[in-house]
């Protein structure tokens, strides 16, 4: 397997549209976007579209090659009878340089399990892409007291097929299940605790290279409060969902 090898500077802002924005809606904002976020050389900010509409936002970034681009999902086989899927070296030909992986609506609304997390991260790997591993617990289980277990058990899972040199190319992002989309954010104390945690797992498994691997947070990230989130200790970027999906609104949130 090789490693994929996009630098990337910290903090970085990972704009997930999820199932929103097609390339006509993608060309709008990213012109209003970019006409309020110049290059910056101390941040990474990358945008995750929908599928049909990567080759919009490619070509809309042309003149901006600071910015990248991933996939909301691949499969973890290369080629095959899987209609409706994409694979890691399509999605590379493409023109991404990302992959997300484990999100939690792949987990919980479509199934996605441990396993196969850990599939699409080693594919995403071999093709050349950097994997942004999701990872963070449901409700229950923090009210259980087993947010810890369940952040190492995926991360564990996720990351089992790669060597300790691959696991520095990868990005973590800690996502709270009960704070996605809910409006719930977890404190700034919340989230470090977490990142605290899941970085000394990540250098229990890989040494020195899990002690480089930038950890984001995810979970209702908004203008109001990502300067915040961004100043607690194990922060190292966020990933947003819905207020990423304002051109305006997401320029002050890159600013930050």
């Amino acid at each position: 397997m090789t490693g994929a090898a996009h630098e990337v500077k910290t903090p970085i802002f990972a704009a997930n549209w999820k199932m929103n924005s097609g390339p006509t809606e993608s060309r709008a904002f990213l012109r209003t976007f970019l006409a309020r976020n110049a290059r910056r050389p101390d941040r990474t900010v990358m945008f995750f579209p929908p599928a049909l509409s990567l080759a919009a936002v490619r070509d809309s970034l042309r003149e901006r090659p600071d910015i990248l681009v991933g996939v909301q999902n691949i499969h973890w086989e290369a080629k095959g009878a899987f209609t409706g899927e994409n694979s890691a070296p399509i999605a590379k030909d493409a023109g991404a340089t990302h992959v997300l992986v484990g999100h939690s609506e792949r987990r919980h609304v479509f199934g996605e399990t441990d396993e196969q997390t850990g599939k699409k991260v080693a594919a995403a790997v071999a093709a050349g892409l950097t994997p942004m591993l999701c990872v963070g617990e449901k409700l229950e289980e923090r009210e259980r007291g087993e947010t810890e277990a369940v952040v190492v058990r995926q991360l564990r899972a996720g990351l089992a097929a790669l060597s300790n040199a691959q696991i520095a190319s990868v990005l973590i992002a800690y996502e709270p299940v009960w704070a996605i989309g809910t409006g719930r954010t977890a404190t700034p104390a919340d989230a470090s605790v977490v990142h605290v945690a899941t970085r000394r797992e990540l250098t229990s498994i890989a040494g020195e290279h899990g002690a480089k691997v930038p950890i984001l947070y995810g979970g209702s990230v908004n203008a109001q409060n990502v300067r915040a989130l961004l100043d607690a200790p194990g922060v190292d970027g966020v990933l947003v969902g819905g207020a990423s999906l304002d051109a305006e609104g997401w320029a002050t949130i890159v600013r930050s």
